[in-house]
């Protein structure tokens, strides 16, 4: 009885031994069978992507991310459905992966890509800077976390160069409409814009502009010595500009009617010249 007990028991082991690598080769061959469909579909989407067929290489990527999700080659799927969005110019559909990339690879080892094309897909909408104030801040949004997160990538110079951009156009509209509100005489509403333009986008090309008109604006209402203030801060940085010649005009009144007649001496004298070179030709 004993024998025959051992011999059961010895033959329950060796079942359960064979079985147990009967499964782990049904695992092994499921799971290369998994990595050969998710390599199929990437491979799928990159020719679709290569021969123009945007949407549906954007689905293909999308179905290897989903076959097999915990694998390293989901994000980049992921992000591959992104870019073919991006390259046909579908920008609301690029986006719209790009930040659902966001939450669910967010420790992804390229990710100031992903947000520096994400930027970049909201730039690329700037067709009218009057009427596409939402996509210059997103952009502008996106390109600064690259900037100021992953300054020392690739990416982060041509951030900057955009953000510059971005600043020169949203300083421009700032402008344009604080000398609308000049000419409706909207003196208050004038100043808020022109305050913005030297507080948030004083590295641009209208920042001495912007100083002028609030020297302009604070001496019209009688704010003279708030007038003064920004005189000075112009004069200071900006000596030699046009703009601080008609702010010092301002406050001298007479300095228009000196410049005119130094300029009529300087052009008499100029062709008075001229005249005795030609006598002495003739």
């Amino acid at each position: 009885m004993n024998i025959i007990k051992l011999l059961l028991s010895l033959f329950l082991v060796m079942l359960s031994l064979s079985c147990a690598k009967n499964e782990n080769k049904i695992s092994v061959i499921k799971e290369k069978n998994l990595d050969s469909q998710v390599l199929e579909a990437y491979e799928e989407g990159l020719k679709s992507l290569n021969e123009g067929d945007v949407i549906f290489a954007a689905k293909k990527f999308n179905e290897a991310e989903t076959l097999f999700p915990q694998s390293a080659w989901a994000p980049r799927a992921a992000l591959m459905a992104a870019y073919s969005y991006y390259t046909q110019d579908y920008y609301n559909d690029a986006i719209a992966e790009l930040e659902r990339f966001l939450k669910v690879y967010p420790s992804y080892k390229d990710i100031d890509y992903v947000y520096f094309l994400l930027g970049v897909s909201y730039y690329e909408q700037i067709v009218d800077e009057k009427k596409d104030l939402q996509s210059l801040i997103s952009a502008k949004k996106y390109f600064k976390i690259v900037t100021e997160n992953y300054p020392n990538t690739e990416y982060s110079l041509d951030a900057e160069f955009k953000i510059d951009y971005i600043n020169d156009i949203l300083a421009s509209k700032e402008m344009y409409i604080g000398r609308y509100y000049i000419q409706r005489k909207k003196w208050i509403p004038a100043i808020n814009r022109f305050r913005t333009v030297i507080e948030e986008y004083e590295t641009t090309i209208y920042t001495e502009e912007a100083l002028h008109r609030l020297v302009e604006v604070h001496y019209k209402i009688g704010l003279i010595e708030e007038a003064k203030k920004y005189a000075k801060l112009l004069g200071y940085n900006y000596q030699s500009s046009k703009w601080y010649e008609q702010t010092y005009a301002i406050f001298d009144k007479k300095y228009a009617e000196k410049k005119r007649n130094k300029m009529k001496i300087t052009e008499d004298k100029k062709n008075s010249l001229i005249e005795k070179i030609k006598s002495l030709i003739n």
